[in-house]
């Protein structure tokens, strides 16, 4: 066991015991979360509903943290929706506040871990404070080479293809016989990066909300009734495990075979 991991994953703890069952060379890729239950966390407790997703900011940072620590090369949040905007304008306005604060806060999580951040959605519908504070940590981390942080912000899945089809007739370079999956998967906004191999939601609710539609296609989902805000990176090894059950055929009749991944 690496000795970065000993130091995370305490020996005795209950994720400790649950990294010793993972194959440290059968890792996703990517993981895609979207994070649900904020609202419903903080009902349960009487709260404000601002109040869980301040508690969920603290399970943003674990399980980046973690990801990070066993070697998952990408890791995407779903953290607002193309149809949050239809929550009450107060709640709306202190997500966007409540995400420009972290990003000041937390940008040296992403330095010292040598992580890289990158913004997926509709830019132009992000208010200008939270947005120049996004593109700062995005050119802060540009060049760093562990994981690969894709936070989706005023994302939708139906307006990322619509987006795409659109660049595609707007530049005129692709006659439509010529058109197949590679050429319109680079018109994305995750152009360059692997589709998840893992999609985890939490809070039990059994639906992809308009997230990644095109990537998931083949993605193993993971569903947790934990609520975001009580997901731990016991709760993250739980879905791995789960995944490394899985028999990835991808419409095959035989299992996907993959060979042992160098760790360094």
């Amino acid at each position: 066991m690496e000795k970065h991991l000993e130091e995370y994953f305490r020996p005795g703890t209950e994720e400790h015991r649950l990294l010793l069952k993972v194959d440290l060379d059968r890792l996703p890729c990517h993981v895609a979360v979207i994070m649900d239950g904020n609202g419903r966390w903080a009902e349960q407790r009487g709260f404000p509903r601002v109040e869980g997703h301040k508690a969920g900011a603290a399970s943003v940072r674990e399980i980046v943290e973690a990801a990070a620590r066993l070697g998952i090369g990408f890791l995407t949040l779903y953290a607002f929706s193309s149809e949050n905007w239809k929550r009450p304008r107060q709640e709306v306005g202190r997500l966007w506040r409540l995400l420009r604060d972290h990003l000041g806060k937390e940008d040296s999580l992403l330095v010292d871990n040598d992580l890289r951040l990158r913004v997926i959605g509709r830019r132009q519908g992000i208010p200008r404070p939270v947005l120049k504070e996004l593109e700062r940590v995005e050119a802060l981390t540009r060049t760093n080479r562990g994981m690969t942080l894709i936070l989706a912000l005023n994302y939708g899945g139906r307006d990322e293809i619509v987006d795409a089809a659109r660049r595609i007739m707007e530049e005129r370079r692709v006659p439509p016989g010529e058109l197949d999956e590679k050429t319109f998967a680079a018109h994305l906004s995750t152009e360059g990066v692997p589709d998840p191999d893992l999609l985890v939601r939490t809070s039990g609710e059994l639906r992809v909300s308009n997230f990644l539609l095109w990537q998931i296609a083949y993605a193993e989902i993971f569903v947790t009734p934990v609520l975001w805000p009580d997901f731990r990176r016991c709760h993250l090894l739980e879905a791995v495990l789960e995944y490394q059950k899985r028999d990835r055929r991808f419409g095959d009749v035989r299992a996907e075979k993959k060979e042992p991944r160098g760790r360094t």
